[in-house]
């Protein structure tokens, strides 16, 4: 078979069935695996599984090899089956304030290629305009692969309508109601996927990262802004509105300072980048320019600085500890460009939830995983995987109890497609 163009298509991910799905994505996120393994963790029967790997492997996005390792004294070794990685290339892209953050992955959500692009000017017909560029960039680099890109996905923050790829609401951008992936794919030429930023971050660390094999987990980001991600019984949820896990606007001080949102004493008025460098001007009387300056001046044990660190670490672990009290999830992973500071509050964030944290919530496993942009734009590429894969059904799975089947239930439309 000659190798594909690189150019957008449209392309259906053959699994038609919940069952196919099922093993797909359980190859994906724990493979390779036996057959026998890959049944078992996908709660389904090796008959099932059988079945449902043949038109995977005759549509070239599993593969399936000897294990040398597995050998028996007598006999042939075990086979694995594994994800072909290089079936199909997809685009993430993460926006900040003030960059364009793209990335190439294979369908293993592997990052081939990063590009940034700066972003001068926040308005939507700005950002679409570097998306193109980027996007150039991008897929002159599939080129010389031979692989299809064949889907895309944005990740911004704030409020996100992931169904219907709608920005209601993002305040660093000061967007409202931008019907984003609709733009997106105009400008693209490929289906895009536009979902919150700490959301598509989830996905990856639920298929790729630190959750892995977790059915309950949460992910907390600090930074500019203060967000969290969860994941229950296998599901990353957004909620009925879409705004599930905003831990950043849980009240931990009524009279505390005014949040962008409107209340006082929100997690992100107190600990959120912006609101450490007010204190600390405030503070101090000295004009800090930004997070890096308040941390330097942490460093060098100016005591009003270290006290507005301390204050933003307890209520971190204020929120992380409503998280683990509302919904037990077996670990918290801290992570966020905050994170280089994180010597700082990092023992206010561990005192503040053991204080916190209801009974055997307190054993929640709370661990630090610095990721940098580049894995936020591979969290949107996650997405669009994600989306990608489910494309081909609908409604809820009823393949079996592992914690990846209820990830595909109810997929998102994604918009667009080739052009014509």
């Amino acid at each position: 078979m000659s190798a594909p163009s690189s150019s957008p298509r449209a392309e259906s991910f053959p699994a038609h069935t919940p069952a196919a799905s099922q093993v797909f994505v359980t190859a994906l996120s724990q493979g390779p695996l036996t057959r026998l393994e890959l049944a078992r963790r996908a709660g389904l029967s090796p008959a099932a599984v059988t079945k449902a790997v043949r038109p995977l492997i005759e549509a070239g996005y599993l593969a399936e090899s000897a294990d040398d390792e597995s050998r028996p004294a007598l006999g042939r070794p075990a086979s694995l089956v594994r994800v072909d990685g290089g079936r199909a290339l997809f685009l993430g892209v993460k926006v900040t304030g003030d960059e364009v953050i793209g990335v190439l992955t294979d369908l293993c959500c592997r990052v081939l290629v990063a590009r940034h692009l700066p972003l001068p000017d926040r308005r939507p017909q700005a950002v679409l305009a570097t998306l193109a560029d980027l996007t150039q960039e991008l897929l002159a680099e599939a080129d010389g692969l031979g692989v299809h890109v064949v889907g895309a996905g944005v990740a911004v923050s704030g409020d996100v309508d992931r169904a219907r790829g709608l920005v209601r609401y993002s305040p660093f951008l000061e967007w409202r109601e931008v019907p984003l992936a609709e733009l997106a794919a105009m400008t693209t030429g490929l289906p895009v996927t536009v979902d919150n930023d700490v959301r598509a971050l989830t996905v990856a660390e639920q298929w790729f990262g630190a959750g892995v094999g977790l059915s309950d987990f949460a992910l907390v980001t600090v930074g500019a802004g203060i967000g969290c991600g969860l994941v229950v019984h296998g599901r990353v949820v957004a909620g009925a509105h879409g705004v599930a896990g905003e831990i950043g606007h849980v009240t931990v001080d009524p009279a505390g300072p005014l949040c962008h949102c409107g209340n006082r004493g929100c997690v992100e008025a107190v600990a959120g980048e912006a609101a450490i460098v007010d204190r600390v001007r405030r503070a101090t009387g000295t004009e800090v320019a930004d997070a890096a300056e308040a941390a330097a001046l942490a460093h060098q044990g100016v005591a009003a600085a270290q006290e507005a660190y301390a204050r933003a670490g307890e209520a971190i672990g204020r929120g992380i500890a409503t998280v683990a009290n509302l919904l037990g999830p077996e670990r918290v992973i801290i992570s966020g460009e905050g994170l280089a500071a994180y010597d700082l509050f990092a023992e206010q964030i561990r005192d503040s939830f053991a204080a916190a944290a209801f009974g055997s919530a307190a054993r929640c496993d709370v661990r630090t995983r610095p990721l940098p942009f580049e894995e936020w734009a591979r969290g949107a590429a996650a997405s669009a995987i994600q989306s990608f894969i489910g494309q081909s059904r609908n409604g809820p799975s009823s393949a079996g109890p592992s914690a990846t089947a209820p990830l595909l239930a109810g997929q998102p439309a994604t918009a667009g497609g080739p052009r014509p």
